[in-house]
């Protein structure tokens, strides 16, 4: 199994095959505007700007689910990721990373890469690297800022 069975929905709402980017590297990061770690919202875009050229691309998942820190719709949060970080890689729906309705992609990419407390997302801006094939290889915490994972991109790209 692969990433590319998942279907997720992007930032209009519309149902997307996570298939469109095979053959690309992704780190998949559930992200949050207000939180006190949204400034690697600019080193995510520093990373998409200087490998997107090369099949790199980052896909921001949104979620409320730590400390409310995601509170607004669509709008607002395309708005604040534009304007407030110049992001212009993809967003998606804001969804749940953990819990009763926690999206699938996520499901699986906590059993596939387990953190160092297990399968559990703890905070906002954890990110999972995928590579070429849709395999999630390596599982970042909200700690580890996007510039440290660059020899980690470099390599599989």
């Amino acid at each position: 199994m692969s990433i590319y069975k998942f279907n997720v929905k992007n930032s209009t709402g519309e149902k997307v095959s996570l298939s469109q980017y095979k053959g690309k590297v992704l780190l998949i990061v559930n992200t949050a505007s207000k939180c006190g770690f949204a400034p690697q919202l600019k080193d995510l875009e520093d990373l998409y700007d200087n490998y997107k050229d090369r099949g790199f691309v980052v896909l921001a998942f949104p979620s409320n689910q730590f400390g409310a820190q995601e509170p607004g719709n669509m709008k607002d949060i395309l708005k604040d990721y534009r304007d407030d970080f110049g992001v212009e890689f993809p967003i998606m729906q804001k969804i749940d990373v953990k819990g009763p309705h926690e999206d699938s992609l996520f499901v699986y990419l906590k059993e596939e890469q387990q953190g160092l407390f297990g399968e559990e997302i703890k905070w906002n801006f954890t990110k999972f690297l995928v590579d070429r094939e849709g395999n999630p290889i390596k599982r970042y915490s909200s700690n580890t800022n996007p510039k440290k994972i660059k020899k980690d991109i470099e390599a599989i790209l």
